[in-house]
């Protein structure tokens, strides 16, 4: 390959520094303007540091010329740089596509550079290409001309980018077929698919076409670029990437077939399409400094793919799920003393794969959520705007933002941010009320899982508390910015019987603790629907982690869980189902993991019975979502008639009398292998085997853990590992062994031991690898657990993994301390619902 670099010598030098990884330099030469080349005579490679210093025999005088670069490089198989990625035609045959994977620190597996965001430059690509494959980059095609050396390649040629950073370079060779529109504003989209699926790329392509306009709209500034891509990629470690131009995604993340898909698939590929699109212009046109201010990259964009699915899809009462998919898992990883500040300093590359976390997304969200609701929607996109103009095509750093926002507010956007994205943790309020015009005294400490925190080197937060009551549950009756640890306010107008709730909307990045007698007056409010669902939801998941902090008892949360009795919402039941796995999981360490079960099943088949099996008229997106859920987690409980009619929906399911809806799929699939045999786990291989759609695949590896037969799960161990799953997906079926069962989880930790050398090869410097490590080995809840895991990895070191390991050593010492304190109130209290009233 030959790649040429104009660029401007500022000091006279006999030696050039780049970015390089598993390449060979053939030949270098530095010809200044006018004047001739000089070839370089010495590579020096410093692999560790992934860099090479090319060294001239003469000195290189100041001023602009051209360095030419003739290299071999190697197209691997680890997705990431340039690689290959398997598939299979519709006639069945193996294939392989060439493309690329550059965020971070990957571009110089591709080609020698300078590979850091703020070192920006033009690009000019061309590409020398089979005939009768597609060519993609980040631009349009200006010339297709055949390749003189050989009939069967064209070299294929790209109009220049606009200025950019090397990570969002992309290129891709293979077979696609693809959809096109163009979008209000003229912008040519197309969704590009495996050979035969164009159908699979409508939804997309739709969701695109409505936002870009929306974007445009949004920020105020035209897309930059002639088109745009959407391509899905076999072979992919993350979910997509926002490479300008040309986004990559997971087959799972970008098509969707109206048979087969089912309704939560919609809303993933309308978020991811909504995530990346936000990046052509926060992130590529205006692009972070340095890898510290990633989150302001990331956490922005996930705030943002809900507001832009919220516009094309109302239905989705998708803020709402913010709360429950974002905003308490953030809160979960961010009350452990191994967290991060959302803004962390990234030294060495390999450190960068270490943020890809909830800290730097799903935390990075919700404070930009936070940042929007105080600021106010008008002021928040004046900022933006702002920012946008100022820096395009540059790079930025945090204080930047806050700078344009403050300019467009005239609020103090910095001191209150910076509270929230230099140090880790967020603030717990105490809130108690007394009853004379209601005074309401607040006081703040730092949460921990483990317990409160506020000794000397107390963290202080700002935090924007907003309050309402009864009167109005909907409207902030007060709204006040908290900047020291006690606050006391008068509410008046309120009478006796009205409730006081604080943090409306559950926007504010904090927990809540009442006092007992105002947590008393809310629970009325739970069940009478009247405390709208995000703040129904907030309530008990404060209280739920409470509990696990140690705080409150275990017993307490149990009992408002029970009034949710009459819940409609699909986000609160996803929230309380969770939580409610999270206890599961804790208690089957103990001999009465049957009792929770039964709690289970009393919580959820009420709202069964009510749903049951079949969609009614006039029922849209989210009582799909829900009934997916209820029945899923009443069949796993082994709820007797859901067992039974998930068994005989299967078998019609199968033997193709009655094709099972996708929304019905999940639920099923996992109740009949959590009570089933190897005759089960065989029939659900072969649906595997014969799925032609990666989401169907995926679903079924997913849940293939559910089985309990120490021998079956071997057997999916081995799957996992086998050619029948893509590489990205091993991770899901390992994870979904561990979270399946007490037995799963102690043979999922075996076999990452024993395979650690193939998969740590396999993932290693990617987040995978994270994910892999978390997966395994959370649900552990002894000390000597923990004392296992933390030998393991001091002997297999895993350098982009490091906290991740942390993190869950420290989970796994909390769960121990949690059973320890709170197991034997949790069983009195299933005992004591189980038993008859007394005779008085």
């Amino acid at each position: 390959m030959l790649i040429k670099f104009l660029f401007q010598v500022k000091q006279a030098t006999n030696q050039i520094v780049m970015n390089c990884a598993d390449i060979d330099i053939i030949t270098a030469s530095y010809a200044p303007e006018g004047d001739e080349e000089v070839h370089a005579t010495g590579f020096n490679y410093q692999n560790e540091d992934e860099k090479v210093t090319l060294s001239f025999p003469s000195t290189l005088q100041k001023g602009t010329g051209t360095l030419k670069i003739d290299f071999v490089g190697e197209l691997n198989d680890k997705m990431k740089g340039f690689y290959r990625s398997k598939y299979t035609t519709p006639t069945g045959d193996t294939r392989y596509a060439a493309v690329t994977q550059f965020e971070a620190t990957d571009a110089r597996r591709a080609f020698p550079c300078w590979d850091e965001p703020a070192i920006k430059a033009t690009f000019d690509i061309s590409l020398v290409v089979p005939k009768d494959r597609v060519a993609l980059s980040n631009m349009n095609v200006v010339d297709r001309k055949p390749y003189p050396d050989d009939e069967n390649l064209v070299e294929v040629k790209f109009a220049r980018t606009p200025i950019m950073s090397t990570y969002l370079v992309a290129f891709v060779v293979g077979e696609y077929d693809f959809v096109e529109a163009r979008s209000l504003d003229g912008v040519l989209v197309r969704v590009y698919t495996p050979v035969g699926k164009a159908e699979q790329g409508k939804f997309a392509l739709e969701v695109a076409a409505k936002t870009l306009p929306f974007y445009k709209d949004y920020f105020n500034v035209p897309y930059p670029l002639p088109k745009i891509d959407l391509i899905a990629i076999a072979d992919f470690a993350a979910g997509a990437m926002e490479n300008w131009g040309l986004v990559t995604y997971r087959e799972t993340a970008l098509l969707i077939d109206p048979k087969n898909s089912c309704s939560s698939s919609r809303q993933w590929v309308a978020l991811v399409v909504g995530h990346e699109l936000a990046h052509q212009w926060f992130g590529n046109l205006v692009t972070m400094e340095w890898w510290t201010h990633l989150w302001l990259n990331e956490g922005f964009a996930s705030w943002i793919e809900y507001l832009c699915v919220d516009h094309c899809f109302p239905e989705y009462d998708i803020w709402t799920q913010f709360v429950s998919a974002d905003y308490t898992r953030a809160q979960e990883l961010d009350a452990l003393d191994n967290s991060h500040p959302i803004e962390v300093s990234v030294g060495h590359p390999s450190e960068v794969d270490e943020i890809f976390d909830a800290i730097s997304y799903s935390k990075g969200a919700s404070v930009i959520r936070m940042l929007h609701d105080y600021i106010g929607d008008e002021d928040f996109r004046k900022g933006m705007n702002l920012y946008l103009t100022k820096f395009q095509q540059k790079n930025a750093a945090t204080e930047d933002l806050w700078e344009s926002l403050e300019k467009a507010s005239g609020k103090p956007i910095a001191a209150v941010m910076n509270t929230w994205t230099k140090q880790m943790g967020f603030p717990l309020i105490y809130v108690e009320a007394e009853q004379v015009n209601i005074t309401v005294h607040f006081s703040a400490l730092q949460i921990k899982s483990s317990a409160f925190n506020c000794g000397e080197d107390f963290p202080m937060w700002m935090v924007p508390i907003s309050i309402c009551t009864s009167d109005d549950p909907t409207c902030a009756k007060m709204q006040v910015l908290m900047d020291k640890p006690e606050l006391t306010l008068v509410l008046k107008d309120i009478k006796p019987d009205q409730w006081v709730k604080l943090n409306l909307g559950t926007v504010g990045f904090y927990r809540t603790q009442y006092s007992p007698d105002m947590l008393e007056s809310l629970i009325p409010a739970i069940k009478d629907l009247s405390l709208p669902p995000v703040d129904r939801l907030g309530l008990q998941n404060d209280l739920f982690s409470l509990a696990r902090a140690g705080i409150i008892s275990t017993v307490e949360v149990l009992k408002v869980m029970e009034a949710f009795v009459n819940e409609p919402n699909y986000t609160v039941w996803s929230d309380l189902s969770c939580n409610l796995g999270i206890l599961s999981t804790l208690l089957s360490h103990t001999d009465f993991y049957e009792e929770i079960q039964v709690f289970v099943k009393d919580v959820f088949s009420p709202i069964g019975e009510r749903l049951g099996w079949d969609p009614k008229p006039g029922e849209g997106h989210l009582d799909a979502l829900l009934r997916g859920l209820v029945l899923g987690k009443l069949g796993k409980a082994g709820h007797k008639a859901t067992l039974e009619e998930a068994r005989r929906r299967f078998k019609d399911h199968v033997e193709g009398k009655h094709v099972l809806s996708a929304d019905l799929r999940s639920p099923v699939y996992v109740t009949i292998l959590k009570h089933g045999d190897s005759t089960t786990l065989d029939t659900m291989l072969k649906l595997h085997k014969q799925a032609d759609m990666q989401e169907e695949k995926n679903r079924i590896e997913r849940v293939l853990g559910a089985i309990s037969q120490p021998e079956l799960i071997q057997k999916v161990l081995t799957f996992a590992l086998s050619e029948e799953v893509r590489p990205q997906d091993t991770v899901s079926v390992i994870g979904g062994v561990a979270g399946g069962s007490k037995q799963g989880r102690k043979a999922a930790w075996k076999f990452v031991r024993d395979n650690w050398e193939e998969l740590y090869n396999r993932y290693q410097g990617g987040f995978l690898i994270s994910r892999l490590i978390k997966l395994t080995v959370d649900g552990f809840a002894n000390d000597k657990m923990a004392a296992e895991v933390k030998a393991f990895f001091e002997s297999h070191p895993a350098p982009s993994a490091e906290r991740t390991v942390q993190q869950c050593c420290e989970n796994i010492l909390l769960n121990a301390a949690w059973l320890k304190r709170d197991a034997e109130n949790i069983h009195q209290y299933f005992l004591q619902r189980k038993a008859p009233p007394a005779m008085v």
